[in-house]
């Protein structure tokens, strides 16, 4: 492994970096994320048709730039770094890559390239809260989570004129506003259980009347700047992704798993890094008994202990998106346990030291704050994570331990 970034990779780290320091300082991400679509528009225009963002890890065939997991961990970094609400992470991590893996040519032909220019957003839709699972983070994902066959979950029906679903998906990144829908459906019933993808295109790209049986409710969440939707679907005309039935897609769903949980990894550190500068400029400034906070022993430590675990969970994150990139599996999921361990502890922090301005509103250590919850309840626990990783790599499948 190469440890250092090479020209193109600085130069997007730092082009991002500009960028986003002179459009999404805190107050245009409280603007962004109470608009309709929960991100500013025009800036997710300006990334994806000037930086190329959604395109980035995309094969230059589909009117992506080549890159890989890497460059596009690097990206989410900076977005981290200034929480900027985008579906980047919607479409470019979790949809892009699905298509990608298992869509048929004339599926990657026809939605790739919108995807690569911006124009198209997508969102993976799983039943109920089981988005970790499906992508085999924090458990197999190769039960029953689509459905089994039972009440509750979303389920597919074929008929002569294809396919049909009926069901619902709650906690799906970006799906109030997303032009496709990527959709975990059961089929098959007890005899030929399979949990298979289907493309949903939204009801008003479909048919112009915002029906057909789609309901789409944006959610209240506790970080406003990662927007959720509950899917309704009631016999939806669906489209299958991909030609064949007998795909593997839980091996797919894991695989691109690793990669999301890279991604999100990189993003929690910009995040956590971020708000440790923020940290030590303030603890510099406030003073108390005549001098800076910062220059007493108790507070150098605290920082001190900060800064060290946002510097391990960085190196987690950065050795992730390599090894995803080169094919090696069940990377990711540590590198996210770590890094969000790293942000939940370093905003907290953040908040502490801020002293009581930290506790208001008008203060954008609460965002941060909240981005540390919302990502733990959304992508963990931290604890479920690492114990998956464990299981998996069987460290405790038996036999003696050394001591």
């Amino acid at each position: 492994m190469d440890a250092t970034f090479t020209a193109e990779q600085e130069e997007i780290r730092r082009t991002l970096r500009e960028l986003l320091l002179k459009r999404c300082g805190p107050e245009e991400v409280r603007i962004a994320v109470r608009s309709e679509g929960g991100y500013d528009s025009a800036l997710w225009e300006t990334l994806a048709q000037q930086l190329g963002l959604p395109g980035l890890a995309l094969p230059e065939a589909y009117g992506g730039v080549g890159c890989s997991v890497t460059e596009l961990a690097l990206a989410s970094e900076e977005l981290g770094r200034s929480l900027a609400p985008s579906p980047l992470l919607a479409t470019a991590v979790l949809g892009a890559p699905l298509l990608l893996a298992l869509g048929s040519e004339d599926q990657r032909a026809a939605l790739l390239p919108r995807i690569s220019s911006g124009e198209l957003t997508a969102a993976l839709a799983v039943p109920g809260a089981s988005l970790t699972t499906a992508l085999g983070l924090t458990g197999d994902n190769r039960g029953d989570w689509a459905g089994g066959g039972r009440a509750g979950g979303v389920q597919a029906r074929q008929t002569d004129g294809g396919w049909r679903l009926y069901g619902q998906a709650d906690q799906v990144l970006d799906g109030h506003s997303a032009g496709l829908l990527l959709v975990a459906a059961h089929t098959g019933g007890f005899a030929r259980s399979r949990t298979l993808l289907f493309l949903v295109r939204s009801p008003l790209e479909r048919d112009g009347s915002g029906g057909g049986g789609a309901t789409r409710v944006r959610l209240t969440s506790l970080d406003e700047t990662r927007s959720q939707a509950r899917i309704q679907l009631r016999d939806v005309e669906a489209e299958l992704l991909g030609d064949d039935e007998s795909a593997d897609v839980a091996g797919v769903l894991a695989g691109v798993g690793d990669s999301v949980a890279a991604v999100l990894a990189a993003e929690a550190v910009g995040a956590a890094d971020r708000v440790l500068e923020r940290t030590v400029e303030y603890v510099k400034q406030r003073e108390q008994f005549g001098r800076a906070i910062g220059s007493f022993q108790a507070v150098k430590h605290r920082l001190a202990d900060l800064y060290v675990q946002v510097q391990a969970a960085r190196s987690a994150a950065y050795y992730a998106a390599w090894a995803t990139g080169a094919g090696e599996e069940r990377v990711g999921g540590l590198a996210l346990a770590q890094a969000l361990e790293a942000l939940r502890i370093t905003s907290s922090e953040a908040v502490q030291l801020h002293g009581g301005i930290g506790f208001t509103w008008e203060h954008e250590a609460h965002l941060y704050f909240k981005r540390a919850a919302g990502d733990e309840l959304l992508f963990g626990p931290v604890h479920r994570l690492r114990e998956h990783a464990a299981d998996a790599a069987r460290l405790f499948g038996g036999g003696e331990v050394a001591v």
